[in-house]
C-alpha cells in the first residue's frame, strides 16, 4: 500500500521548515519586540471547553477525540438510532484538538489567574486543527501565530495591536490592508433592521460576503428567517462604497436609535483618531462595515489583515482578531476583557512564495562543509568543526572519505557556500584551505583570517 498523509495536512521538507523558521521568527521577534511573553498550552481540550465558544459554524469544524477504551459504554443509543451524528460523537468524545488559540488561552487565564500580573501580554505559536474542506490557503492542520491583552479594556490596546501588525509586515517586506468594523455596530444595526435576536445569524452570513458575494448572502439570510423588509434595510450597507467619512456619516444616520450602535461608533471614532495620529510603515486602515468575524465571542473591536501589494494576488485574510469582554466568563471568572491578534501563518508563507521575499539566503543552514580526505584525520576533522561551531559558524562534517566530486556536489546541492579542505599540506604548514563555492576560487587561511572570512 502506498503510504499517503490525511487531506488538508502537509510534510515540511527542510527547505519549507527553513522558510517557515523564518517567518515564525521575525513574527516572534516582534511580539517580544512589543512585551508579548510566550506561552503554550494542550493540543487538546477538553470538547466542553471548546463547544459552543466558535458559533454554529465552529463547532461543526472541532475534530473530535474518540474516547480510549469501551467508549461504547457511555455512547448515545438513542442517537446511534436517530444517526444524529453530531449528538453521537458528543457522547464517545470526551476531548478534541484545539480550534485556535485564544479560547485555551482564556481557560488558562481563569486557572492561573492568582499567578498572572494584570494587564497580561502573551503570544502562542503552535498548531491548531480545523476539519474544514481543504482547498489552496485552507488547511485541517496550521499554525497560528497569536498575540493577546488581557486585563484591560483600554482603546489604546486596540491601537497598539496595529502597531504590532505593522511591526511584523514591515519586517517581512511587504504592505497590507487593516480592515476594522465593531460588534457593537453589527449588534446596532441587526436592532436597525428589525432583527435584534437575530445577531448571530447575521454575522455568520456576513462573514461570507467576500466568498460568496451580495446576492448569495442575501439569499442565506432570507433562508435563516430574515423579512424582506429587514433586507430592503440592509441592503445600504452591502452595497456602500464611499470612504471611511462617508461610512461613519451612514452609521451616525442608520444606529441614531441604537444605544449599542452608538456605543460601538463611538469606539471606531475613537480608534480611528488614536490611529490617525500614527505613521505607519506597511499599512493602512480601513473602516468596513460588512466585516463581521463569525466568532462568537468577539463583543467590540474586530480586525481582519490582507495584502496590499501588487507583487501579492492572494486576496484571503492572512491575520485576524478582536476584542472580547467576557471570554473567560464561560469559565467561571467574569470581567476581564482581552482582545488579541492572530497571524495565520501558513498563508502569509504562501504570499511570500507569491512575491519572492523570503531571504535570497533562507535555504543557507551549514555556512561551512569540511570535506573528508579519511579515517586517519578524523580525530583533526571533529576537534576542527568543534572549534568553528563554537566560533558560532555553522559546521558540517561529510561522514564519508568519499570522492572529492561527490562531497562538493552535495555541498553545491545544499547550497552551502563554503568547503573547508584539510589534508596533509595543511596539516604540515598549519593552515586552511577555503573553497568558495560561487565562484570556485580557493585561498588558504590562517586560523584568525579564516574566522573573519566566514563570519562575513
Amino acid at each position: 500500500m502506498k503510504p499517503s498523509i490525511p487531506k488538508g495536512t502537509r510534510d515540511f521538507s527542510p527547505g519549507e521548515m527553513l522558510k517557515r523558521n523564518h517567518l515564525f521568527g521575525v513574527i516572534r521577534s516582534a511580539f517580544e519586540h512589543c512585551g508579548y511573553l510566550p506561552l503554550e498550552t494542550p493540543s487538546m481540550e477538553n470538547l466542553s471547553t471548546l463547544m459552543g465558544k466558535y458559533g454554529e459554524e465552529g463547532d461543526k469544524l472541532i475534530f473530535k477525540i474518540l474516547d480510549s477504551g469501551d467508549f461504547l459504554e457511555k455512547a448515545d443509543e438513542q442517537a446511534w438510532s436517530a444517526k444524529d451524528s453530531r449528538k453521537f460523537a458528543v457522547s464517545v468524545s470526551e476531548k478534541a484538538l484545539r480550534y485556535d488559540l485564544t479560547v485555551p488561552f482564556a481557560r488558562y487565564v481563569v486557572m492561573n489567574q492568582h499567578a498572572i500580573a494584570f494587564p497580561f501580554r502573551r503570544y502562542q505559536i503552535q498548531p491548531v486543527w480545523r476539519a474544514d474542506r481543504p482547498q489552496k490557503g485552507r488547511y485541517r492542520e496550521f499554525y497560528q501565530c497569536d498575540a493577546d491583552v488581557i486585563g484591560s479594556g483600554s482603546l489604546l490596546c486596540e491601537v497598539e495591536m496595529v502597531q504590532l501588525i505593522d511591526k511584523v509586515f514591515m519586517d517581512l517586506g511587504f504592505r497590507v490592508m487593516v480592515q476594522y468594523n465593531n460588534r457593537k455596530i453589527l449588534a446596532g444595526i441587526a436592532e436597525m433592521i428589525g432583527a435584534p435576536d437575530q445577531m448571530i445569524e447575521l454575522t455568520v452570513a456576513l462573514d461570507k460576503l467576500d466568498k460568496i458575494g451580495v446576492e448569495n448572502v442575501k439569499e442565506e439570510l432570507v433562508q435563516r428567517g430574515f423579512s424582506p423588509d429587514a433586507l430592503s434595510r440592509l441592503e445600504p450597507l452591502l452595497t456602500f462604497s464611499g470612504d471611511r467619512a462617508g461610512k461613519l456619516a451612514l452609521l451616525d444616520g442608520l444606529l441614531a436609535d441604537s444605544l449599542i450602535g452608538k456605543k460601538g461608533l463611538e469606539e471606531a471614532k475613537l480608534f480611528f483618531g488614536y490611529a490617525d495620529t500614527l505613521s505607519f510603515n506597511s499599512l493602512h486602515v480601513e473602516l468596513e462595515l460588512t466585516l463581521a468575524r463569525g466568532l462568537n465571542y468577539y463583543t467590540g473591536a474586530i480586525f481582519e489583515v490582507k495584502a496590499d501589494d501588487p507583487r501579492i494576488s492572494f486576496t484571503s485574510s492572512i491575520c485576524g482578531g478582536g476584542r472580547y469582554d467576557d471570554l473567560t466568563g464561560v469559565f467561571g471568572q467574569s470581567g476581564l476583557s482581552g482582545v488579541g491578534i492572530s497571524f495565520g501563518a501558513d498563508r502569509i508563507k504562501d504570499v511570500m512564495e507569491e512575491a519572492s521575499l523570503f531571504p535570497s539566503d533562507w535555504a543557507v543552514s551549514t555556512q561551512v562543509l569540511l570535506v573528508n580526505f579519511g579515517d586517519e584525520y578524523g580525530a583533526e576533522l571533529l576537534a576542527l568543526s568543534g572549534r568553528l561551531r563554537n566560533a558560532g559558524i555553522r559546521t558540517e562534517l561529510y561522514p564519508d572519505p568519499v570522492k572529492m566530486k561527490k562531497q562538493l556536489a552535495y555541498a553545491d546541492a545544499r547550497k552551502i557556500p563554503f568547503v573547508l579542505l584539510y589534508g596533509e599540506d595543511e596539516r604540515i604548514g598549519g593552515s586552511f584551505q577555503l573553497k568558495d563555492m560561487s565562484d570556485g576560487s580557493q585561498s588558504a587561511f590562517d586560523w584568525e583570517s579564516l574566522l573573519l572570512k566566514l563570519n562575513k
